[in-house]
């Protein structure tokens, strides 16, 4: 992505600032999952919250559950939101959060 928009960074070097900040997480939080399942088996999965630029509201953005979540794809969708909520005109940074199970 960064390539894409290097044209606007060579015309507007007063930019990269805030892209630096913007395409790094300010907190990120991964977690264990224990439970038991229906056999009676301990089963782990993890967790973890990403939660992109406070700097003009409190972070929204949604949670997905799924076996094929990984951290960077958590923090794909966090970062995505961030733009999701300015298109929008709401006053919020950007966060997701999920775990890797499947909740059917």
């Amino acid at each position: 992505m960064a390539l894409s928009i290097a044209p606007v960074f060579e015309k507007h070097p007063e930019y990269l600032p805030a892209f630096r900040m913007l395409t790094e997480p300010e907190r990120q939080v991964i977690f264990r999952v224990p439970w038991v399942d229906d056999a009676g088996v301990w089963q782990m999965n993890r967790g973890m919250r990403v939660q992109f630029s406070s700097a003009i509201g409190p972070y929204k953005g949604g949670l997905r559950f799924h076996p094929s979540v990984t951290l960077s794809i958590i923090k794909f969708l966090g970062f995505e939101q961030i733009f999701k909520n300015a298109l929008t005109t709401l006053p919020m940074g950007g966060g997701k959060g999920g775990a890797d199970f499947d909740p059917k």
